[in-house]
C-alpha cells in the first residue's frame, strides 16, 4: 500500500527475464528446474528444465540445505553453488521465494571468475545484461591484455635491441670476429676460470705481407685479406674458442681447455697454412702469411692479463725475428 493505493504484482514473461537476468534459475516446490537464463543453460550439456536441482548443482553455500524439501529455505540468503561436473566455476548469487507457492528463484553470476568462465564456454558480452557491470569488466580485461601484451612486446624489442647493441659493440664490423672490447670481455672471463682451475692457450697472429698487399692491390684487397683471415679462424676454431681482431692486421685467439705445446703448435700451423691460401678476387699474385706467438696458461701459477699478453707478444716477436710465418710457444 502507498498512499492507499495497492500495488498489482509484476509479472514477467520468461523471454523477458531472460533478457534482464541471463543467469537466473527458477527451482519449484519440488525441487526441480523450472526455467534458466541462457548463459547459465550453457554451463550444462543438455537442457537443465525438469532435472532435480541437486543432480545439476553442488551447493556449497549455505551447508544446511541439502535435500530438495530444504530449497525454500535458502530465499534471503546469498549462495555459493557449482555445476556438477562441468567448469569448475564458484557461481555466486542470491535467492528470493517466487509468489504463489511457486519455488525459489536465484539470479547468479560468475563473480571474479568471469574471464575465466569467458574463455571455457565462449561467452560474449551478449550473454551478461547490457547494464552488467560485468561487461565493463570485460572490456577492461580485454583492454589490460592487449596493453600488457603491448608491453611484453615493446620489452622483448627493447631486450633485443640491447642485446643486438652489445653484440655490435663488442663485434669487428668487417669481419665479424670479436673485437678488441669483445676479447677483453671473453679473456676476463677466461681468466675467472683459470683462477678455478680451468686451461687455456693464448696466441697472438700478426699478418706477414699485408702492408704490401694494401700497397700494392690496394685497401679493397687488403679488406679481403682481413675477412679471408676470419674465415680461417671461423673454420679452425671450436664453438667454445675466442677469435678476435684487436688491431688492424692484428688477431688474437683465446683457446679454452688444457692445451700443451704441441697442440697449441699444430693450431698455429693449420692457421698459418689457411691464412697462406689467400687469392685476391681480382686475381692477382698475393703473398699472405702470419706469425704466431702462443702462450699456454698452465705454465703460470697465476695467470694474469699483462703477464700472458706480454709473453705471447715475445714470443709473436721472436717468431717474426726468426723468419715469420711460424709460431713460437712462449716459456714461462
Amino acid at each position: 500500500m502507498d498512499g492507499g493505493a495497492p500495488f498489482d504484482p509484476v509479472r514477467l514473461g520468461l523471454t523477458d527475464l531472460a533478457q534482464l537476468m541471463p543467469m537466473h534459475l527458477w527451482i519449484d516446490r519440488a525441487g526441480l528446474i523450472r526455467a534458466t537464463g541462457p548463459t547459465l543453460a550453457k554451463l550444462w550439456p543438455e537442457p537443465m528444465e525438469g532435472l532435480p536441482f541437486f543432480d545439476v548443482f553442488d551447493l556449497r553455500k549455505p551447508l544446511e540445505v541439502t535435500a530438495a524439501t530444504d530449497l525454500a529455505r535458502l530465499a534471503g540468503h546469498r549462495i555459493l553453488l557449482a555445476v556438477r561436473h562441468g567448469a569448475p566455476h564458484t557461481l555466486r548469487g542470491i535467492a528470493v521465494r517466487a509468489g504463489d507457492g511457486q519455488g525459489t528463484f536465484i539470479n547468479l553470476s560468475f563473480g571474479l571468475a568471469v574471464a575465466e568462465a569467458v574463455r571455457d564456454h565462449q561467452l560474449s558480452h551478449a550473454d551478461f545484461a547490457p547494464t552488467d557491470l560485468t561487461v565493463e569488466l570485460l572490456y577492461l580485461t580485454e583492454v589490460k591484455g592487449a596493453v600488457m601484451g603491448e608491453l611484453a612486446a615493446l620489452n622483448a624489442r627493447l631486450r633485443t635491441a640491447h642485446e643486438q647493441a652489445e653484440a655490435a659493440a663488442m663485434t669487428d664490423a668487417l669481419t665479424g670476429l670479436a673485437n678488441r672490447r669483445g676479447f677483453e670481455t671473453a679473456f676476463a672471463r677466461t681468466l675467472s676460470a683459470a683462477e678455478r682451475g680451468a686451461a687455456f692457450a693464448l696466441l697472438h697472429l700478426d699478418l706477414d705481407h699485408f702492408k704490401d698487399i694494401n700497397d700494392s692491390l690496394g685497401h679493397a684487397a687488403g679488406d679481403e685479406a682481413l675477412i679471408h683471415v676470419a674465415a680461417v679462424l671461423r673454420a679452425e676454431l671450436r664453438g667454445q674458442d675466442i677469435g678476435a681482431r684487436v688491431g688492424g692486421d692484428e688477431f688474437v685467439v683465446l683457446v679454452q681447455g688444457r692445451c700443451d705445446e704441441i697442440a697449441a703448435g699444430r693450431l698455429a700451423a693449420r692457421l698459418i697454412a689457411g691464412i697462406e691460401r689467400f687469392k685476391p678476387a681480382s686475381g692477382d699474385v698475393a703473398r699472405l702469411s702470419a706469425s704466431v706467438g702462443a702462450v699456454l696458461s698452465q705454465h703460470y701459477a697465476a695467470p694474469r692479463a699483462d703477464r700472458l699478453l706480454a709473453a705471447a707478444d715475445a714470443a709473436l716477436y721472436e717468431a717474426k725475428r726468426t723468419g715469420r710465418g711460424r709460431c713460437v710457444v712462449a716459456r714461462a
